[in-house]
Formats: C-alpha cells, sequence, structure tokens
C-alpha cells in the first residue's frame, strides 16, 4: 500500500491525472414540507406525544379526573389537540396517554402509546426518569447523562412547559416518568444500541412534527453518530451509504468498533463536517458506484431529487484507464452508474477505473475538510460491488 498522499495546497485540489477537483455542492434537503393536493400527511415526535400526556396527567392530578383530550405547545407555538387514550389518578400520582400517529412516515414508533406518571419530588420542578420501553443513556456524546433517561432536551423542554401550564412548579416538583410499552422491541429496529442507549427508545423531537419520509431526521441522526464516536475517544468514522456498504465496511476493516461505521445515506456531506467538529483525525468511505460517482463529481448530499450521476465524468475515468474510444462513450451515455460498473467490469478495466474514481472521492471529500478548517484529515475510499460482498477497488493511501 502506499502512504496517504499529503492534503492538497490551497486553491482547487488535484484529482487523478491532475485534474482539479470540482467544486463541492451541498444541495438542500428535499422540501418535503411543500403544501400540495394530496400531499403526505404530517405526523407527532414521541416528545410532542409525551408532552401532551404530561399535560394530560397535570390536569389529572389537579382535578381528579383524566381529560378526553389534550394539547401541548410545539417549538413554533402551535398548539395540536390530541386524544387522551388512558390515564389514571390518586394517592397524589397521575397518568395519562397519547397514542403517536406519525402521520404517513414510516416510523418503527407509530402507534406507540406514550405515558407519563407524575408522582411528587422534594424538590421543586420537573425530573425526568426513564420508565418501560424508553432507554437508558450509557454512552456519552448525545448532549445526555450518561445514566440518565434518554429523552432529548427538546421534549424535556416541552413536557416542562406543558405541566407548567398546569402545576405551580416554583412551589411543588414533580417526576417525570415516560414510558412506551414495547419500546424495547422497536428499540432492535433502530442504532439506539449502537449509539449506547439500552433497554428502549429515545424521546426524540426537535420541532415536535414528524414529516413524512423525513431526510432531516437521518441526517441528525447521522451527526449524532459521528458524535458518539468522537465520544467514545474514537479517531476514525467509517461512512457507508447504506446497509449491505455497512456489512461491506465491517468486513474491510474489522479491527474497528461497530460505533465507527455510520450509514450516511445522502449526508456524506454533514457526516464529514462533524467529523472535524469533532477533531476526528480519519475518515473512510465505503460506497458504491452511483454514490461514488455523485460524490466524484462534487456533490456531497446525494439524494436522488438533488442530484444526478455525472457519467460523462465516468466516460473520462474510463479513458483516463485505458479504455477505448469506444468503450469510454458507451460509459458516458450509461443511463446509470451500475451500467458504467458493468462496463468496466466487461473489459477488465474495472480495477483501474474505480480506483481512480476512489481518487477523485478521496480528494472531494479532503477539500471538503480543508474548507472546515481540517487539510490534514486523513481520508480513504473504498469502492465494493452491488451486493456489497467484494471491494472492487480503493483510493491511493488505503490503510485497512
Amino acid at each position: 500500500m502506499t502512504s496517504p498522499g499529503a492534503p492538497a495546497e490551497p486553491g482547487p485540489p488535484a484529482g487523478p491525472g491532475g485534474a482539479s477537483v470540482p467544486a463541492v455542492r451541498e444541495p438542500d434537503l428535499p422540501r418535503t414540507m411543500k403544501v400540495r393536493p394530496n400531499a403526505l400527511r404530517f405526523g407527532w415526535t414521541t416528545g410532542t406525544c409525551a408532552a401532551a400526556a404530561a399535560r394530560a396527567a397535570a390536569v389529572a392530578l389537579t382535578t381528579g379526573a383524566v381529560p378526553e383530550r389534550t394539547e401541548c405547545a410545539l417549538p413554533d407555538g402551535q398548539r395540536p389537540s390530541f386524544p387522551v387514550a388512558d390515564g389514571g389518578v390518586g394517592d397524589g400520582t397521575a397518568w395519562a396517554a397519547v397514542v403517536k400517529d406519525a402521520g404517513d412516515d414510516p416510523d418503527v414508533t407509530h402507534g406507540a402509546v406514550l405515558t407519563v406518571t407524575l408522582t411528587p419530588r422534594a424538590e421543586p420542578g420537573v425530573g425526568f426518569a426513564a420508565g418501560d420501553g424508553v432507554g437508558t443513556v450509557t454512552k456519552p456524546g448525545l448532549g445526555l447523562q450518561v445514566g440518565g433517561p434518554a429523552i432529548n432536551p427538546v421534549p424535556r423542554q416541552m413536557i416542562a412547559q406543558a405541566l407548567g401550564e398546569v402545576l405551580d412548579l416554583d412551589a411543588r416538583g414533580v417526576l417525570a416518568t415516560v414510558s412506551v410499552p414495547g419500546g424495547e422491541k422497536m428499540a432492535r429496529k433502530t442504532t439506539n444500541a449502537r449509539l449506547g442507549i439500552l433497554g428502549g427508545i429515545s424521546i426524540l423531537g426537535t420541532t415536535g412534527i414528524v414529516r413524512p419520509f423525513s431526510t432531516a431526521a437521518w441526517r441528525a441522526s447521522v451527526v449524532q453518530a459521528v458524535s458518539v464516536q468522537a465520544a467514545q475517544g474514537g479517531d476514525t468514522i467509517v461512512l457507508c451509504t447504506g446497509g449491505r456498504t455497512e456489512k461491506g465496511a465491517m468486513r474491510l476493516l474489522p479491527q474497528l468498533p461497530e460505533g465507527a461505521f455510520v450509514e450516511v445515506g445522502d449526508f456524506t456531506g454533514a457526516a464529514v463536517h462533524e467529523a472535524v467538529a469533532k477533531g476526528l483525525s480519519r475518515v473512510v468511505f465505503v460506497g458504491m458506484a452511483g454514490k461514488l460517482a455523485k460524490l466524484a463529481g462534487g456533490v456531497v448530499m446525494t439524494h436522488y431529487t438533488r442530484s444526478k450521476v455525472p457519467t460523462a465524468m465516468l466516460g473520462e475515468l474510463t479513458t483516463e484507464a485505458g479504455g477505448d474510444p469506444a468503450v469510454a462513450a458507451e460509459v458516458a451515455a450509461a443511463v446509470t452508474a451500475r451500467r458504467a460498473y458493468e462496463l468496466w467490469e466487461t473489459t477488465g478495466l474495472l480495477g483501474a477505473a474505480g480506483r481512480l474514481l476512489c481518487d477523485r472521492v478521496r480528494a472531494v471529500l479532503a477539500s471538503l475538510a480543508e474548507a472546515d478548517g481540517a487539510p490534514d484529515l486523513r481520508v480513504e475510499v473504498a469502492m465494493v460491488d452491488f451486493a456489497g460482498d467484494r471491494c472492487v477497488a480503493t483510493s491511493a493511501g488505503w490503510a485497512a
């Protein structure tokens, strides 16, 4: 293996063959909030439902009766209303439950029963505890106390505000225990365990609203995963585009802990920004031909609505790898990166062209890090086949 190349000098960094790295583009998130006829339905976060349940429990505590409906304030001032699914009051305690409606988002917590139980505590104000189905934080890096409940800051604020609307929290203290029956099973379908959240789901939300097929939520989870890895003292993050590439990456880099591997989806740029911000020294990107081609073209937020595969560039790489003009022209005219990959494979160019593609991606990500003030960030890139089973090319400086 050759040693990693030196950081690029100021100005456009050089790619393979001395070519300049394209200007890096990080398009906006897809506009999932745009109102249109027959639009997908928004839903409510677990944090919103917990806040609404907390308010219902507070009403029960003061009136002796569980209300049929409840509401809570969102961070933007909206006040949605919810039916109360169940509740009870007695002996100075009260509880209430609200069923989460995630709208048309494929959310694993859709239908979850967010339950808040209020009990007295000596200290004024609101305390928080994890009940059945809500996780406990076991690793730093989440912005939450290790050993405490996995209830994120904004939901805590919303719950405290909901309680303060009903109770005099300067004169009395309450412990809000948030429970989600079946939450531990739901959590198995998330990355919670990898982030050190054990025993159940997290109570999440920054806006209080679930947007259908929310790319914003994925971006936030990517940033969080990088932050947790840094908090564990890790110096390397491995960015994978999905489950298959992640499995391939784990085979390539078996010495790294599970928490070092992050499914970034379309948010490679966000992950690199966070890696720089958290002081990591090494970023490894593992992907298939399509994502690599978009990144090589300078697009670091690769959602299909915001970018396309630059097949003309793949044609240039074909020529640079020694392909004849007819093959290069066919690659340049290909509709997909997969077709370009197949042409490289059948003409014996996969190794050489794949290496050049990885080198270009490496140069783009290095330039992104340099723009963030980290010119010495070590970047390595690998391309795997479409099953994620086999590594077919790596960039210069690969040091698995």
